[in-house]
């Protein structure tokens, strides 16, 4: 049998398997991660399920370590909640990339098998196990039932002849496999690889070869372990493995035969990883950002390779360079190494471990426009922002980072290439700003009276909105963060007016707490008070805003749905509904001089 045959087939009910058998495989390790953790959590308890054994279970928080999405925050605590009720180990967001963790820690090895809600669980056959990603249901179901059915692959033997150029990493090798069998080639195959070259192979540039076996669409890249890959994953376990290796006589489908020794370095363009090109075709392509990490690259080695060509350099002005490592263990290493200092000499940005931009919770996002190169194992259109993203070894990134452009190590050049005031730069018109011919100062409409003091700028527009700059977008979000009125963009209607108690829109200094108001339609806004910041946003934006003394609610008998009217310039208020008068706060004269001119700019 082949390798993935044996493995398979030791985990079933099997004593041997053949290419379409659909087998139950038991699963050694369980992992799911806080993206998707939170559904797999939600599946057991809808369905009633309980999980087999904790001890082959585990949660990894690896996409959005630096906690900065309320959203993923929230999965994370729910799966915290579950894991803490049930005794399931917790990786938590200051571990790194689980599957890296799996490896290191010892809870996957050499014949093993792995599940996870991340698409590059099948990074496990960099030692010779199997791994595979799965959806929120399949990995319910493995936690629930310890198995999960799978239909046994048909093998592929990719032989690597030759001597392998000296100034080819294993990211290089992957990417010159790319441009050999693209993304469906290889598909629903598990591909094993042998050769001269691939004895030579560290544990750490196997991770970053089988780390893109999705993106070449195969099952899983398997290498097997040598004495040397074992004794890496001894120091790092304490444990001393023994590799599945396949029969003389197992069966392959195909058998390619690749000549490595005329590889190249390369880069993926931008929107596909197996859109190849070598590096030379690129050379000194401007850059803006460059990013070291992800689970293809953020391995120890790639960081001393990084650690090499930065030091006693300088990263470009202009430039941004992200590093990222894969682990926390990497990341103390790295520091004790000093690779740390040398990356911040150089001017790079330092993150945590973890996934980084390939899960859009950390380091690595980019911008339109913005030209990226990167380690990571994926570059589709839009998956880390609306910019391009070049993909490319640790080597070609950090000289690229020091040049200002795509290059290679041997050619950095001695003064590293500037931006200039119009390379690059998003062409704009300059409107020319209407002035509203007449304002209205008296407006009549119906009134929401929100009887709340202090509520601040989160309530109002809640911070995780605050990349939108677009004011026809900010309306729906209004108030969705307000107790009792998160529904309130949803039915309020253009012509509405507001009025609240004390000192609304206390807080930040966010813009978009007043102009998503204005998106609404509402035309204006009635407080006894307002924070110092939002009063003078409201009125710069010419939102209209007033004050009033205390006691006036109930001198109108005002109650929402009421229809009032309100003049501005000399604070007349009737509540229509009610047949009731007052008079509030006036605009102040720069105030209405102003809201004439439709703000201030």
């Amino acid at each position: 049998m082949t390798i993935i045959e044996k493995i398979l087939a030791s985990h079933s009910d099997q004593e041997t398997v053949k290419p379409g058998d659909i087998i139950d495989v038991f699963i050694d390790t369980r992992a799911a991660r806080d993206f998707g953790g939170a559904n797999v959590v939600k599946n057991l308890l809808d369905n009633g399920l309980s999980v087999a054994d904790p001890r082959h279970t585990v949660f990894t928080f690896d996409c959005n370590p630096g906690g900065s999405d309320q959203k993923y925050a929230a999965n994370q605590q729910f799966c915290r909640m579950y894991a803490r009720q049930h005794d399931i180990p917790v990786y938590d967001v200051d571990a790194g990339i689980g599957t890296h963790l799996a490896i290191d820690k010892g809870f996957v090895f050499p014949g093993s098998t792995f599940v996870s809600t991340d698409s590059h669980a099948n990074i496990m056959g960099a030692i010779g196990a199997f791994g595979q990603g799965m959806g929120d249901q399949d990995i319910a179901a493995a936690w629930a039932k310890g198995a999960v059915w799978f239909k046994v692959p048909e093998s592929v033997k990719l032989n690597l002849n030759g001597k392998l150029p000296a100034n080819v990493t294993a990211k290089d090798i992957v990417l010159n496999l790319l441009s050999v069998f693209g993304a469906n080639k290889l598909l629903g195959y598990s591909v094993e690889v042998y050769g001269d070259a691939v004895e030579a192979l560290t544990l750490d540039e196997r991770i970053t070869i089988s780390s893109m076996a999705t993106e070449m669409g195969a099952i899983i890249i398997l290498f097997t372990p040598n004495e040397k890959v074992l004794d890496a994953l001894q120091a790092l376990t304490g444990k001393r493995y023994t590799p599945v290796v396949a029969d003389g006589d197992a069966v392959y489908t195909k058998t390619f035969d690749i000549d490595i020794s005329r590889f190249v370095p390369m880069v993926a363009n931008p929107g596909h990883p197996h859109d190849n090109a070598p590096l030379e075709s690129v050379m000194k392509k401007k850059i803006d950002s460059a990013f070291i990490g992800s689970c293809t690259n953020g391995r120890i080695e790639d960081l001393r390779i990084t650690a090499e060509i930065l030091k006693g350099r300088k990263v470009a002005p202009g430039v941004v360079l992200k590093i990222v490592p894969s682990t926390d263990e990497i990341w103390q290493q790295a520091l004790n190494e000093g690779l740390i200092k040398i990356f911040k000499d150089a001017g790079a940005l330092v993150s945590n471990a973890g996934c980084a931009g390939c899960a859009a919770g950390q380091v690595g996002q980019n911008g339109p426009e913005e030209v990226t190169i990167s380690t990571g194992n994926r570059n589709f259109a839009g998956k880390q922002g609306k910019g391009y993203v070049y993909l490319a070894s640790p080597a070609t990134v950090a000289a690229s980072a020091v040049a200002g452009y795509i290059t290679d190590p041997m050619n950095i050049p001695e003064q590293p290439a500037v931006f200039t005031k119009t390379e690059g730069a998003t062409q704009t018109t300059v409107k020319e700003k209407k002035v509203p011919a007449e304002v209205k100062t008296t407006v009549e409409g119906r009134v929401w009276v929100i009887r709340k003091d202090d509520i601040d700028t989160d309530m109002i527009f809640h911070n995780r909105y605050l990349a939108i700059t677009d004011i026809n977008e900010m309306g729906q979000y209004t108030f969705d963060n307000l107790k009792g009125y998160e529904d309130f963009a949803k039915k309020a209607r253009p012509g509405d007016i507001v009025v609240t108690t004390k000192n609304f829109g206390a807080g930040s200094s966010r813009q978009q707490a007043v102009d998503c108001f204005k998106a609404l339609g509402v035309q204006c806004i009635i407080a006894e008070s307002y924070g110092a910041i939002y009063e003078r946003n409201a009125i710069n934006a010419a939102l209209p805003i007033l004050t009033y003394a205390e006691g006036m609610l109930e001198e109108t008998s005002m109650e929402t749905g009421d229809v009032i009217r309100v003049n501005f310039t000399t604070g007349d208020l009737t509540n229509l509904s009610k047949g009731k008068s007052t008079r509030i706060n006036k605009f102040y004269d720069a105030q209405l001089q102003i809201y004439k001119n439709g703000g201030l700019l």
